[in-house]
């Protein structure tokens, strides 16, 4: 099941925009009452005109979310388009039985779905992997007061109100401030700066080959170890159901043990508990 409603909404460019963002504030305002008939509809039935009129009734709060993105460069257009990625998910995940707004439940998804859709583009090199790194990271922005590298005691009022060390202040700030290279250069740039005329291509390197070899056969070994652990009937369900290029499904293994397929699933996943288990030994 996808993990958006099936409704497509293009966000124009330019003067277009101007007119989409006007059309989505004249819409109308559902009571509450409506908001719950609507929900129940589409979560009973599966009515994807009452989820449209959900979707369309709260468009206007995407663009007053994405309106707050963009300090960061990104169109308005783009910010707007993921943000309606994570009202329709909302929707779609919307209980109306909880006795919450709707809008009080989108908010979160749509500011995750542009979250996400900033971290990915502000810089082609992704600055924030982890949820720690990703809340540093907007909460640094917000926290700049002007261009330029920050003083030592903004450093140290940024790391005292976020509650994180001066030097993880100054790692992200670098992050922030470094600038996207080419691999390869271009017309326009310096060959000899591009990291393609400097960085040495260790794909066919004999000795990082021998060592990969050496470790591919040691984790082979290993795993072969593990599975001759596991009973016969488990080690047969692991192998086809892991190692075979024709993996066969729960249900025909268990048509063909004679069991139910949460029986073999059962099976398969203590067989793989057990195998990790004897791995983590070695």
């Amino acid at each position: 099941m996808p993990n958006t409603l099936p409704i497509p909404i293009d966000i124009p460019n330019g003067q277009g925009l101007a007119s989409y963002i006007q059309a989505v504030n004249a819409a109308p305002v559902l009571s509450a009452e409506q908001e719950r008939d609507l929900a129940i509809r589409y979560t009973e039935n599966n009515d994807l005109d009452a989820a449209r009129e959900l979707v369309m009734s709260q468009l206007r709060q995407v663009v007053r979310v994405a309106r707050g993105f963009t300090g960061y460069g990104l169109p308005l257009a783009d910010l707007i388009q993921e943000g309606n990625i994570g009202l329709m998910k909302a929707v779609k995940n919307f209980d109306p039985g909880r006795g919450v707004r709707l809008v009080s439940f989108a908010v979160h998804w749509i500011k995750a779905e542009i979250y996400d859709y900033v971290l990915r583009n502000w810089r082609i090199v992704k600055m924030a992997t982890t949820k720690a790194q990703r809340k540093l990271f907007f909460n640094l922005r917000k926290s700049k007061k002007r261009l330029g590298w920050l003083k030592e005691h903004e450093i140290d009022q940024i790391a005292e109100n976020l509650d994180v060390p001066t030097h993880t202040i100054r790692e992200m700030e670098a992050r922030m401030g470094g600038l996207d290279v080419s691999f390869d250069g271009d017309d326009t740039d310096d060959e000899c700066s591009a990291p393609a005329s400097y960085l040495p291509d260790l794909q066919y390197n004999p000795e990082r080959l021998a060592v990969m070899a050496d470790e591919a056969q040691s984790r082979n070994f290993q795993l072969q170890q593990a599975i001759e652990t596991l009973d016969p009937r488990s080690q047969d369900i692991v192998r086809r159901r892991w190692l075979d290029e024709q993996k066969p499904t729960l249900h025909e293994l268990a048509a063909e043990y004679d069991v139910s397929a949460e029986r073999i699933r059962q099976i398969e996943k203590r067989a793989m508990q057990r195998m990790k288990d004897q791995l983590a030994v070695n």
